[in-house]
């Protein structure tokens, strides 16, 4: 079955050495995004960036810098993402949060063996 329609896309950008209550962050918004049954969220490492502190983030064993750019994306409907974005203003200290309108199109097997 093929389910479509409107939803929302937030993208938190900020470093991998952050943290919340002593766990790494990206982890944390996670578990805060599964408790609130949010539709779907994935932790994207990046390679390298920088954000408003102009501090280039690098993933490169040799760098000055370990702490490289990390990016949750989170999808689900308008209403929940506005339930969560609170919660993550407490969460985040320095980076950015991002969201933009999308159109979903979500495949859902029913019954029988998945492949």
């Amino acid at each position: 079955m093929k389910l479509e329609g409107k939803a929302k896309l937030l993208r938190i950008h900020f470093g991998e050495d952050d943290r919340w209550k002593g766990q790494p962050l990206y982890k944390a918004i996670i578990e805060k995004c599964r408790e609130m049954d949010v539709a779907g969220a994935t932790v994207y490492r990046g390679i390298e960036g920088y954000g408003a502190s102009t501090l280039i983030r690098r993933s490169h064993l040799l760098s000055i810098s370990r702490d490289a750019p990390v990016m949750v994306s989170v999808v689900d409907s308008e209403e929940n993402i506005r339930k969560l974005i609170p919660i993550l203003d407490e969460m985040v200290k320095d980076g950015l949060i991002a969201t933009s309108d999308v159109e979903v199109i979500r495949y859902v097997h029913q019954g029988g063996a998945r492949s």
